[in-house]
Parts: C-alpha cells; structure tokens; sequence
C-alpha cells in the first residue's frame, strides 16, 4: 500500500483546514466534465467534411445500424475516420493531463510537465528513432514489437529522460525545482540535436511524415493505433487513483511522507514509470502536442483545489475534452486542409502559460 488510513485521514484534515471542504465542489466538477466530455464526444464526431448531424448520429446509435439513420459514405465517415481519432484524442487529451498534474505533484511545483522538461523530447527522439532506423538498423526489433514498436520505443525514450532527470534534480533525497527546469532544457536540446541528425538522414518519405507528426497530429488515428496505445495508456491512467493520496502527502515535503508510511523513493519509481508510459504511448501516436500537461491540472487545482484524489480523475475528463475541442478546430479552421493540432493547443496554452508564469514570479526568481 502507498498509504495508510492515518495518512488518508490526515491529509483529508489538513486539505479541509487550509482550503475548506471542496470535496462536494469537485465531485459537482467531475460530474460537470463528465457530461461535457459526452456533448464533446458528439460534437467531434459530427464536424469536418460529413454533413451528418449529431442528431442523425444520436439516431444512428439509439435505433442500430439497420435503421438507416445515417447514409453509408456517413457511416464510413463517423465510425471508420472519426471515431478512432475520437478514442484516440480522449487516451492522449487523459494521458498527457494526468502525466502533468502527476509531475507538479512529484515535484511540488505547477511549472513541472512533460512537455517543459525533457520527458516529451526523449520519447519524441525514441519514436524518431524507430521511424528512421525502423526498416534499417532497428529492422529486427520493430519486426518483434509489431504494431507496439512505436509507443514501446517512445515509453522507453521517455523512461529514461525521466530516471536521468530525476537522478540530476535530486540530491540527498531533496529535489531542486532549478536544477529540474535546466536539466529538462538540456534534456530537450540535446534530443533535438540527436532528432535532427535522424531527420538529416531520413528518406523524403519519412521527412514528411516526421515533419508532420513532429507538429502534432490526430488524423493517422486508426483502429489498429487505438489497440497499440490503449493498453498502455490505460494501466498508466488506472494506476493514477492509486498514487492522489501519496501525492498528497509528498505536498507536506518527503519527510513527512515518510513518516506518515508512504515509501517515498518506491512511489516516486511508480509515479514516473506511470507518467513515462502516458507520455511516451501518447508522444508515438500524436506526435508534439505541449501545454495540455500544464494549463489542465493548473486550471482544475484552482477551481477544485489541490486534493490529487478528485484533481487526477477531473484532470484526466477535462484534457480528453480540450484536445478533443483543439482537434475539432484543427480540423475545421482552415478547412478542407487540417491544421495540425501542436498548433492549436499552443496557441491556446502558450498565454496561459504566461500567466502562471507572472502568477508565481517567486518561484522562477532562484
């Protein structure tokens, strides 16, 4: 066990005493996202080039296929495109809002996401990888792996960046929020390095699906991809709900975790083995897509508070909805192109980034 009932029960007084009882808030909060993440789930499906409305569709599904409610070049559409990109965006929107909120809770700092310190880099460089050396160098290997070469090669890449940051940041069991922030600049530099001599050395067929993919993407979402990340992302996201109660008691500092019974360094090896795996499943198939790791967790703990216990679940509904919504919009703005969705949610969290960043001015005067 990561806990006991004594450091449940203490961490559940010491959130109601600092914060008040926000524990009605946010069940009220999750049960909001849940239905919104169902109306987005519709929306999602009826945008892009199909003229089906989501009406046709809520008939399609409440009277079965043989009814006709929807046309057959329709049915292709919604449920041979656009449904794997949908299951597709939820596991990546969950895995990369749950890999961030994770991360600020193991380190105690809202600044700390994957995509910010090197976590996304190393599995992006590891997925690069694969792709270019795939049919060469990696031949036997990608033909073992099969269709889990990718997210098993981009999960190792961002295993290790996160083992080597850590082991940088931290020092006689503390970890310096400073050293993380320029080891996670130098992690990301040197993997651009090493992604850019891949590039140099791919074919023009993999320069163009590297290009592409390297902004952030939805639109290869297939079936077969959804089966190769689910699995993965899914252990990750279902070992969430059991790491709220450790990261509640890392917030009162690791000593005190430990005296409460958590085994700190144990934890810690779990919580990054879990946000590796999120991150790297979700950087193979998506490509770069920053910022949902940081704005959605930031958003929720100022909304519900800092409890991990309702804060990873509502972290997890609101990051499928929002990739879901920026992939909505990549692919109706410039329509019939498709901008990928990197792009969006950039552009989306980059000024929300510049906000917390002015917010806890403190923190970056080190």
């Amino acid at each position: 066990m990561l806990d006991t009932s004594a450091a449940g029960a203490f961490n559940a007084g010491r959130t109601q005493a600092m914060q008040g009882d926000r524990s009605a808030r946010a069940r009220l909060a999750i049960g909001i996202l849940l239905a919104a993440l169902l109306v987005t789930i519709l929306l999602s499906l009826t945008s892009g080039a199909s003229d089906a409305s989501a009406w046709a569709v809520l008939r399609d599904w409440l009277s079965g296929i043989e009814a006709g409610a929807l046309s057959e070049r329709d049915r292709i559409i919604i449920y041979d495109i656009r449904m794997p990109r949908v299951a597709m965006g939820m596991l990546v929107g969950a895995a990369l809002a749950v890999a961030g909120a994770i991360m600020q809770g193991l380190f105690r700092n809202p600044l700390a996401d994957p995509g910010l310190i090197g976590v996304s880099a190393g599995s992006a460089l590891a997925a690069v990888a694969m792709i270019v050396l795939g049919a060469s160098f990696l031949a036997p290997v990608a033909s073992w792996l099969g269709i889990y070469a990718l997210p098993i090669a981009a999960f190792a890449g961002g295993l290790v960046s996160t083992l080597v940051l850590y082991r940088i940041s931290t020092r006689r069991g503390q970890t310096s929020v400073a050293t993380m922030l320029l080891a996670g600049i130098a992690l990301a530099a040197l993997a651009g390095a090493l992604m850019g001599l891949l590039i140099f050395i791919a074919d023009d067929r993999q320069l163009r699906d590297l290009t592409f993919w390297q902004l952030g993407s939805l639109a290869g979402a297939t079936w077969v991809k959804v089966a190769a990340i689910g699995p993965i992302i899914a252990l990750a996201l279902a070992a969430a709900p059991f790491l709220a109660r450790g990261l509640n008691a890392l917030a009162l500092g690791e000593a005190t975790a430990n005296h409460l019974g958590i085994p700190v360094q144990r934890f810690k090896y779990v919580a990054i083995v879990s946000v590796a795996a999120a991150t790297g499943a979700s950087v193979a198939v998506s490509g770069g897509i920053g910022f949902v790791g940081i704005v959605v967790p930031h958003m929720l703990r100022l909304a519900i508070g800092p409890d991990n216990r309702y804060l990873l679940p509502a972290s997890a509904l609101l990051g499928a909805s929002l990739l879901l919504l920026a992939d909505a919009v990549s692919r109706t703005i410039v329509a019939p192109a498709e901008l990928p969705i990197g792009i969006v949610t950039a552009a989306a969290g980059a000024p929300f980034f510049l906000w917390i960043l002015l917010r806890k001015r403190g923190v970056l005067d080190l």
